[in-house]
This record gives C-alpha cells, structure tokens and sequence, in this order.
C-alpha cells in the first residue's frame, strides 16, 4: 500500500507516530508515579506485534513494514551511540565523593550476586534448548545472561530519585553513586562478553582483549588530556567547531570499539566519561544534543525493540513459568547483593532495603543489553522477550515499592542544606527564591518573621525535565546567584541561613515536600504579577497555595527594601494576624500612611491600597 511512499518518507512517519505514542503514555505514567522510560517501552511494545499486530496487523505491517527495519534500525543503533556518550558524560567521579567505601562495596556485591544467579540460571535454560539459539555454547550464553542480570539503570534510577524528590538525601546520594560504579562495571563486562561471543577463536579472542586494553589507554593518556582543550573560554559560549570536533571523536571512538570487536556503544560511552568536567564542556554539549537524542532517536530504538518482543511466542505455562523465574532470579540477585551488602557497611535494614529495591532498577540500560545479546545471536527471541518483561517489571515495582519501604516524607527528612553555623536551629520560616530581583525583599520580610533561636531555610528550585539536569547532581548553593545575595542579606541582619538547592520537574511539588519534611509553619513566595486575586494566580504559586499545609504568604514587592511599616487587612483571618503579629512584633500595628517601607498583611483575593508592597497569606491545608 505505501509502496508508491519513499523510504524518507515512511521513516519520517514511523518517527511521528512513535514520538507521538510516547509522549501520549508518559503523561499517563507520570500520573501513576512511574518514570517516563516506562511509558517509552511500552510504547515500543505498543507498536510492535505484540499489540498493534495483534489488534490490526494491516497497519502494523504498512506503518513497520519488514523493508524497513533495516534503516529502522541503523537510526536507532545512531540514536543509541549518542545516547550512550550522554551517559558517559553524566558519569561524574565526585559522586563518589565521601562514599567511596560505600559504594564500592554495594556497588560490587550488586554485581557479583546477580551475575552469578545468572550464570546458574544459564544452565537451565541453555539445557532446554529453546532458549539458546542452536550453536551457542555454554559459555558465551551464560557470561551474557549474567551481565544481563547485573545492569542497574543509572539515567532511570536518577530520574526516580528526582522525581521523587530525594537525591538529596543520604539514601538517594549512596544509591547514585553505587550505580555510577555498577554503570561502569556492568560496561566493562559486557565489552568483555561482547568480545568472547564474537571471538571465533582462543587466538581471536586474546586479541581483541589486548587491542581493548590499547584503545582504553590511549583514550585515558592520550586522548583525555588533549580534551581538556575543548572547553569553552570563561564567559564563552561553545563553539560550532568545538562541536563538531566533539561529534567526530564520538563516531570516531564508537567505530573503533566495534572493528575492535566489543561494541560501538562502549566506545561512545568510553569518550563521555573522559570529557572533561570543568570549564562548561560538558553542559553545553549535553545542551546541544540532549533533547534530539532523547526525545527522537531513543523513542526510535524502543519501537524497534518493540518490534522485536513478541509475548505470543510465550505460548504456555511453561514459557510462563521459566519468565517468573527469570524475574525472580533478577529480583534476588540485584536486592538481596545490593540490601546484604549496604547492611553489612552499617546501615539500617530499611535503608539498605530502600537501596536494594532502587539498585533493581533496569529500564532502558537492560533493553541495550539485550538487543546486543539479540544481535549478536546469544539468546533466542523468546528469551529476549521474557528479559525485557523483567526489566519492565523491575522498574515498574521500584517506585511503589520504596514509598512501601521507605516513604518519601521520611526519607526527605534526611534531606539537609549545606552546613552552616547553626545547623540545628530549627526552621519554621521557608522562603523560595529564584528571581534575583526579589530576593532583598524577600529576605526584608522573612528576617522579620523567623523567631530567636529559628534559621531562615532559603530554598532555590531549578526547574527542570532534562534527565542530565538530574543526573548532574544538585547545584552547589555557593555557586547559585539567588542564594548568595540570600545570605549576604541576611548576614547583614544577623539571621541564620540554611540555604538549600536542588532539581525538579514539579516544583510546586517539591516546595511542598520540603515544607513539611523540615516542619515549617510558613512558606513564603514572590511573585511579579500587578494583581493578585485568587481566580489569577497560576503555576507554582497556585500549586502551593492549594497542596501547602503550612501557611503560604506571597510577596508582591513594589520596591520594599525593609519593613518599617505593617498594615493589615483582613484582621479576621487567622493566618494573616498570625503572619501580622511576628511582623510587627508582641501586636499587631495598623499603620495609617502607605509608604514605600509598609507592607500590607492582607488575605487572597482581598482589596488593599496602591503603592505598598503586599504579603498576600492563606491558611495551610492541615486536613
């Protein structure tokens, strides 16, 4: 029917409809708590035979017709070369930065468990010929299946630690670091699988180990010190250059490592954990190719993976009964290596639980796994389709789990700013800062109402859906505009400040979170909007004064640079004469003359005089 359709033009509209679907079920994920990687697989399987061929086969062979996957595929493995350099480039040592100790040995022991389960497990079903592909030998299927077992999403476990609002804590800093360590062992590994599984001898295979071990030196002695040239100036926005020299290393890196014999992909992951991290390189080459890569390549190799997973081929109890044992062996191996372990470095058993469900994470660094595995012939396409069950299946129960485990609104509890001078003062005052601009006024008003003994929590979101924004960790707040002016201000007065920062997708979410992790009575907010009545208010603002249960007050500056003054209206509204009175110290003061140093105390929606800053405030929801 297409056949009249040139071959760009089905490729652009099998591109369409796949972005298209994926971006459809993440909204419906996000709802259900689960990450977006979620929605990417299933969108892949979706598509493919599995549903849309089972449903209506016509429109799965004309919209993925099998002329096709071939140029499918070499679109997807391109968008799977970058992706990987994205990873690599999200890898950053100072992860490991005082937990060293820690994360080696979870990090390890969430390794050497799964991969041995995997290596019996292999035994099996190597036996049972149907899982084998007729040739493979012993070992070969078994080092796959038990590097397959020992993959832990890095890019999906950061963005589940950020959506969720703890990366922060010691929990989610342990868990990051330990997969940044199980990231590039599980790699390692599989480059040396890869290697065997393509060796067609003991002489072959011996030397694509040498040339491997060459081509890691050069890259780390030779290649990673003239990269460090790279980088934009201070002040410099990179260059079209420096990105096309970057681009030609990756495709130059990747093709090296796939002649070599162990993969494109290990060689485009190699170049990205060698970029260097100073100077902004790595941030502005993520910036530059990020949201291309993610949203339109990546989509591409889950459809072509979808198209590949084919549960009718489990056509019994049988087949049925072997995938609960696959999961099962993969939940054991990963949790239990990962729990013992972390037990073991003296944390408490639910955190260390909290850590095992977390380190199972699989999601799309499984699915590479084993659509290598695939091409490579080690496993037949009935083991592949119950491994990618598994890596849905752990990823979908890893976020439902932890909340079971570890509920969020405890492990926020751990969450602390940097420490200051007085980091055990207590915090009932938050106030959010973002705009420099309003930062004076704000401070004006919150040194106001933090009581003797109280430390002003300063709380600076960047809002982000980038999973590089998360994967980068949080920003330091020495380096951030709004905290600095927050605490020179406040310096000035003689409050105490716990400035905090960090990355999220729902900020108003988060806010939220905070607020009641840390007990505050009262957040306060800035706004720049003339008007602000209650039918008016949108975005983060509304979001907060609607989920807040502490009290809100939202600054509207006209100029304030301190409160001489406190005017209020409303004085029947219990959180406005609460506000008032630690405004205006042991009562409430009505001032007569608005000037440019009186703030109005008024509740949402009420009418108050021209030319005064106003405090707009609105009871918490307390149930």
């Amino acid at each position: 029917m297409h056949g009249s359709l040139p071959p760009i033009a089905l490729l652009l509209i099998q591109i369409a409809v796949v972005v298209f679907t994926a971006r459809v079920l993440a909204r419906v994920v996000r709802r259900l708590g689960q990450p977006t990687v979620i929605a990417e697989v299933v969108a892949g399987i979706v598509l493919g035979p599995s549903l849309l061929g089972l449903l209506w086969p016509e429109g799965m062979d004309w919209l993925f017709p099998e002329s096709s996957m071939a140029g499918l595929s070499l679109v997807a493995q391109l968008g799977l070369v970058f992706f990987m350099f994205l990873v690599g480039l999200e890898f950053d040592t100072r992860l490991l930065k005082g937990k060293g100790h820690q994360s080696l040995a979870i990090s390890w022991a969430s390794i050497v468990a799964p991969f041995g389960l995997g290596a019996l497990l292999a035994v099996p079903l190597h036996e049972s010929g149907h899982f084998a592909p007729a040739g493979v030998a012993f070992v070969p299927f078994a080092l796959f299946l038990g590097a397959a077992m020992s993959i832990t999403a890095f890019p999906v476990l950061a963005r589940i630690l950020a959506e969720r609002g703890v990366l922060r804590t010691r929990i989610g800093a342990v868990t990051l670091s330990c997969a940044a360590v199980d990231d590039v062992t599980a790699w390692c590994i599989l480059a040396f699988v890869v290697s065997i599984a393509r060796a067609e001898g003991l002489v072959s295979g011996i030397v694509t180990t040498v040339l491997s071990i060459v081509f890691i030196a050069v890259v780390w002695w030779g290649v990673r010190p003239l990269l460090q040239r790279l980088g934009p100036r201070q002040g410099q926005a990179i260059s079209a250059e420096t990105v096309a020299i970057a681009f030609f290393l990756v495709l130059l890196s990747a093709t090296t490592t796939e002649v070599i014999g162990i993969h494109a992909l290990f060689g485009a992951f190699l170049l990205g954990a060698v970029m260097p991290r100073g100077g902004g390189l790595t941030h502005a080459l993520t910036e530059k190719i990020e949201d291309f890569v993610t949203i339109v390549l990546l989509p591409l190799f889950f459809a072509y993976s979808g198209l590949r997973t084919k549960i009718g081929l489990l056509d019994d109890w049988n087949d049925w009964a072997w995938c609960a044992v696959v999961v099962f062996v993969a939940c054991l191996g990963k949790f239990g290596g990962s729990a013992i372990a972390a037990r073991l470095v003296g944390m408490k058993w639910r955190e260390a639980s909290a850590i095992g469900v977390l380190m199972n994470t699989r999601g799309l660094m499984e699915l590479i796994v084993l659509n290598v595995g695939l091409d490579l012939g080690v496993i037949s396409p009935r083991l592949f389709t119950m491994m990618v069950i598994m890596a849905l299946v752990t990823t979908w129960i890893t976020s439902p789990l932890l909340e079971w485990i570890f509920p969020r609104a405890e492990m926020l509890r751990d969450m602390e700013p940097e420490p200051e001078p007085e980091p055990s003062a207590p915090t009932p005052t938050l106030v959010c800062v973002s705009d420099p601009a309003l930062v004076p006024a704000l401070v004006a008003v919150g040194r106001r109402l933090v009581g003797p003994g109280e430390a002003l929590l300063a709380v600076h979101v960047v809002r982000s859906d980038r999973p590089s924004a998360y994967l980068a960790g949080e920003p330091d707040h020495r380096d951030v505009e709004p905290l600095t002016i927050v605490k020179e201000r406040a310096a000035a007065y003689g409050v105490v400040v716990r400035p905090l920062s960090f990355v999220a997708e729902d900020p108003a979410r988060d806010i939220v979170r905070v607020a009641e992790a840390k007990a505050a009575n009262l957040v306060i907010l800035g706004t720049h909007r003339p008007l602000l009545v209650e039918g008016e208010l949108g975005g983060v603002v509304r979001r907060v004064l609607a989920e807040s249960t502490a009290d809100v007050a939202v600054l509207l500056d006209r100029g304030l640079t301190d409160v001489g003054g406190v005017m209020v209206v409303g004085t029947g509204d219990d959180a406005v004469n609460r506000v008032a009175g630690r405004l205006a110290g042991a009562g409430v003061a009505v001032v007569d003359a608005v000037g440019r140093d009186t703030l109005v105390v008024a509740p949402i929606g009420a009418p108050v005089p021209e030319g005064a800053s106003v405090l707009f405030v609105r009871p918490g929801r307390r149930g």
